[in-house]
């Protein structure tokens, strides 16, 4: 079957008002329970590799949901899984940049389903942390090591797990949420936000003149469908190839995006601390007309980003020059990600603040 055949209006329409029925039920229950819920958020605010997974085990013993929490699906590759965290390793830094630039605005235009987000308030007061913690998930997923002994991938894709389950328990019960917008973190957009961190990255590559050959697209993809499937995504929602993963993106941009006050505001919160953290030579209107042109103009305009468009020449100087780097001989890719991932860690909110 077929992207075309298989993404139908009534088969999303359904997608929507289903969330995680397993992680549902294990918040439910370990919220009625003010200790447990204490003890369950503490595991959840430490830092990767701290307490692990044996630790939430040891609190919560029996729990399947746990137990099986490092069972990779039957369909995963280890063997792409590496060779899509090695893609990464020698990406890291711009595909950490387009997350800000492309992937996070992208899910803003969902109008229904960043009302999410809005209504917690955590991107629009508390912006710098939310986008550490964000970044922080996919430097530990995708790792070289990250699905091994030593690696914290399991570890850090429950804790999303559970928060998507809080996020939805208290959403439902704020009594500011209309269901005509589907199950808040619904399947179809937790399957949106999962394409925006794959598809839509290597779309974003390759528009910043990026060669990214079909292995590597494949290998990249695979490694995010194992994360999503990890998550909680149902796996109909896991598109097979890049050609069902892009039909899914159409259909799902054709239903859900739209002008929205809240995607606005939470773009303008996204856009203000890249603008505040920004050290490059790149001016305000390079770095929001940069935004543009990957956005395209349509998306642009409904997230209510305003900038002139970037010259010509910056953009064929930006596309020159990253196609050259592919051409050069590839680095130790555990070396690179190690050095680039504890130059990252130097930004954290909390280190800044100390100093």
């Amino acid at each position: 079957m077929n992207g075309s055949e298989l993404y139908t209006e009534e088969f999303l329409d359904r997608k929507r008002l289903s969330g995680d029925t397993r992680a549902d039920a294990f918040i439910q229950a370990v919220f009625a329970d003010p200790a447990k819920k204490q003890q369950l958020y503490q595991w959840m605010a430490g830092r990767p590799g701290a307490g692990g997974l044996s630790e939430l085990k040891a609190l919560f013993p029996g729990v399947n949901l746990i137990d099986h929490a490092c069972q990779l699906p039957p369909w995963a590759k280890p063997r792409l899984m590496k060779a899509g965290a090695r893609f990464y390793a020698r990406h890291s830094e711009i595909i950490m940049s387009l997350l800000g630039l492309l992937s996070l605005p992208y899910c803003y235009t969902a109008a229904n389903g960043a009302m999410v987000l809005y209504l917690s308030e955590l991107i629009r007061k508390q912006t710098t942390k939310r986008l550490y913690d964000t970044a922080v998930f996919v430097w530990e997923v995708m790792g070289p090591d990250a699905f091994g002994p030593e690696g914290n991938a399991f570890e850090e894709i429950l804790k999303v797990r559970l928060m998507h389950a809080a996020a939805r328990y208290y959403t439902l019960n704020s009594g500011k949420w209309d269901m005509g917008w589907g199950l808040p973190v619904n399947q179809e957009d937790m399957a949106g936000t999962n394409l925006s961190f794959s598809l839509i990255v290597i779309r974003g590559l390759r528009m910043l003149g990026y060669t990214v050959s079909e292995d590597d697209q494949t290998a990249f993809m695979h490694i995010w469908a194992v994360v999503g499937y990890l998550t909680g995504l149902d796996e109909d929602l896991i598109p097979d190839n890049s050609k069902m993963a892009q039909q899914l993106d159409t259909v799902i941009k054709s239903r859900q995006f739209a002008v929205s006050a809240h995607g606005r505001e939470l773009t303008s919160a996204l856009t203000t601390h890249i603008l505040s953290v920004n050290k490059s030579k790149a001016t305000a209107n390079d770095i929001l007309g940069l935004m543009c042109y990957l956005l395209g103009p349509e998306i642009a305009g409904m997230l209510g980003i305003e900038a002139p468009a970037l010259p010509a020449y910056k953009l064929t100087m930006i596309k020159t020059l990253n196609f050259l780097k592919g051409l050069k001989p590839q680095p130790d890719t555990r070396q690179s990600y190690r050095k680039a991932y504890s130059a990252f860690k130097l930004q954290n909110p909390e280190q800044v603040k100390r100093k």
